[in-house]
């Protein structure tokens, strides 16, 4: 088939946090950029009211998932468990439109060890006028590390919004010398905090409101929506474009994939980018021997079920969290390496018959995940999506800090401020875990090991590092090793998962790209 006249500068695969935002600087900055979106271009103005509502349990609830999530994407979270959906977005915004709309940073600490480990450009210092120029934070804006200008909005739920478990958590914690934090993205903030959000008017603003719509008048960017990549096309050692799977080639000057962690580093794999073994088990012609897929990380999470009465339970579009405690275990080097969060709804524990009037829940992850797991092609088709295994607790560090944070939780659960608003004993709902509890240290971890939970912010899959390091994807520019013209540009490339929320420093990663780009 012979190549399409794009006359394309760039052309950016994925429309997601990291896509919108490199796309958008781009154009910006004079090139044309063709954005390629294997999902629906919705504008805005399309986008359904239920994925704007402050609280996501009511859009998980409804059965029209398909236009904003990728089907059959499944993936393993401990040895001990089976597979499941693993949440991930499709179509413009991507995962902005189906997330919890969490607008956390990393402590700044996090971006210096990614210089550290051989992200040069990448510490604090470089990566902080990102994450202060995309945001517009309405409460804390005049602080020198806020911005106020941003495509992204940011503000905190005043307390009379908070739901019943936010409060419960907040006085729990407090009540056991947790410190107050009103601002969780200050340089060292620490302890019970309001979550910062991405809305405005409580309503949710994905990468697609903040960063492409004022832009859908210029002739430099170019949306193609539907067109699933198969994989990259090469003259030489150059990629020069990309191959739909549809036969389609579409061609440019720069390639940067930012389909996100689990579809970029598939991209790789099926051009022939990655583990030479793996690739030759499915008659994939090596281009390039590189760990892509290798170092999949996401944060482990526990949960202690609450059945709320009714009073206590949350309305359809009702917040459904405001309340996060950041702590240090104590357990491992660094601080801030765990997080407690509140849910006014917790969609997990809905099933429970017996549960009358409503389900919540408190929940308490590893915010610094030393395992790692994989993902790998099941077969060269680019409509079948990878095996994914996030191997999570397999290091002894974070199983550690998750028997510690559950039962601590376990303890503050205890608080009055619980038994106020459960209907009932609410450890008749969670009799496995009192058991595992009260039980051996063996049977606790056991019952981490089958009932940990993901929270979505997979990463790490294409890793940035020192170009001589065995476990470096791309350099600090974010080019592919070996590849010319390539770059991956989203929360693969992130040397280990952050200790937040992943949205805001993928969005940053977009920006940041864009500006090595000149």
């Amino acid at each position: 088939m012979m190549p399409t006249p794009d006359a394309s500068d760039v052309i950016v695969v994925g429309a997601g946090s990291a896509g919108a935002a490199l796309a958008a600087r781009l154009v910006e900055r004079g090139a044309r950029v063709l954005l390629v979106e294997a999902g629906d271009d919705h504008r805005s103005t399309d986008l359904p009211e239920v994925w704007r509502s402050p609280n996501p349990v009511t859009a998980i609830r409804r059965t029209d998932h398909a236009a904003f999530l990728w089907e059959g994407h499944t993936a393993t979270r401990t040895s001990a468990q089976e597979p499941y959906l693993y949440w991930r977005g499709k179509g413009m915004g991507g995962s902005s439109t189906i997330n919890g709309q969490i607008a956390i940073r990393p402590p700044v600490e996090d971006f210096d060890e990614w210089a550290a480990v051989g992200c040069t450009g990448w510490g604090a210092r470089e990566v902080m006028p990102f994450l202060i120029s995309l945001e517009a934070d309405e409460d804390f804006g005049d602080a020198e590390y806020h911005g106020t200008s941003g495509p992204i909005p940011v503000y905190r739920a005043p307390l009379e919004r908070w739901g019943s478990v936010d409060l419960a958590l907040r006085d729990a914690t407090l009540a056991a010398g947790f410190p107050w934090a009103p601002d969780v993205n200050a340089p060292g903030a620490t302890g019970v905090s309001p979550y910062p959000i991405n809305s405005r008017g409580f309503r949710r603003v994905t990468t697609n409101d903040g960063y492409l719509e004022p832009l859908r008048d210029d002739s430099r960017l170019r949306i193609r929506p539907h067109s699933l990549v198969d994989r990259l096309l090469f003259d030489g050692s150059r990629a020069v474009g990309v191959r739909l799977a549809d036969g389609t080639p579409l061609h440019a000057d720069h390639i940067v994939l930012a389909a996100g962690s689990t579809a970029s580093p598939s991209i790789l794999l099926r051009s022939g980018i990655g583990p030479a073994a793996d690739l030759a088990a499915l008659g994939i012609p090596v281009r390039a021997d590189l760990p892509v897929g290798r170092g999949l990380q996401d944060h482990p999470m526990a949960v202690v079920n609450l059945p709320l009465t009714e009073a206590a339970s949350a309305g359809v579009d009702d917040r459904h969290t405001n309340c996060c405690v950041r702590y240090s275990s104590g357990l491992v080097p660094g601080g801030n390496d765990m997080m407690m969060a509140a849910l006014n709804q917790n969609a997990l524990a809905m099933a429970s018959a017996d549960i009358r009037a409503g389900a919540g829940a408190v929940g308490v992850f590893v915010n610094r995940v030393y395992s790692r797991g994989h993902l790998r092609l099941r077969s060269a088709d680019p409509v079948k999506q990878p095996s994914i295994s996030l191997g999570m607790l397999s290091d002894p560090r974070d199983l550690n800090r998750l028997v510690a944070g559950v039962s601590m939780l376990a303890g503050l659960v205890d608080h009055d401020a619980f038994d106020q608003i459960s209907d009932g004993d609410l450890w008749r709902i969670n009799t496995e875990l009192r058991a595992a509890l009260d039980g051996p240290d063996s049977a606790l971890r056991q019952y981490l090991r089958e009932t940990v939970v993901d929270t979505q912010h997979p990463t790490s899959t294409c890793r940035m590092g020192d170009p001589a390091s065995p476990d470096t994807v791309v350099d600090p520019e974010a080019r592919v090793l070996g590849v010319e013209g390539l770059r991956v540009a989203d929360a693969s490339v992130f040397p280990f998962v952050p200790r937040a929320n992943t949205h805001l420093a993928t969005v940053a990663v977009g920006e940041h790209v864009a500006g090595l780009m000149r």
